[in-house]
């Protein structure tokens, strides 16, 4: 079982700087990490994920402004968001799968965290 923590988020003008941060519990170092978004009215839609090997793979709305990290030592997961945009606005979660994003990117997700909200004004 794994139990996933997200902090960091907040508000942020366009062309701004956000790093949210997932601290997990249980068997972290062996499993795939990652980050999914949903906006208000839309569909969850995946961000980033990268593999217990330190694959990473990115959503094409955010590729070249979004990081994602992992620190196993800490058993935590970053999100680095550079140059936000107002459609980056969204609830953000933390998730974790043993396989995720080792065969295809953005799944199997087996674990969520509760969310933080990101706001990006204008």
């Amino acid at each position: 079982q794994v139990q996933l923590a997200e902090s960091g988020g907040g508000l942020a003008q366009a062309g701004g700087s956000l790093r949210l941060s997932c601290a997990a519990s249980g068997t972290f170092s062996t499993n795939g990490m990652g980050w999914y978004r949903q906006a208000p009215g839309k569909q969850r839609e995946p961000v980033a994920t990268i593999t217990s090997r330190g694959t990473t793979n990115y959503a094409d709305s955010v590729k070249g402004r979004f990081t994602i990290s992992r620190d196993n030592a800490k058993n935590t997961v970053y999100l680095q968001m550079n140059s936000l945009k107002p459609e980056d606005t969204a609830v953000y979660f933390c998730c974790a799968g043993r396989l995720l994003g080792a065969v295809r990117p953005f799944i199997p997700v087996d674990y969520w965290g509760q969310g933080t909200q990101v706001t990006v004004s204008s």
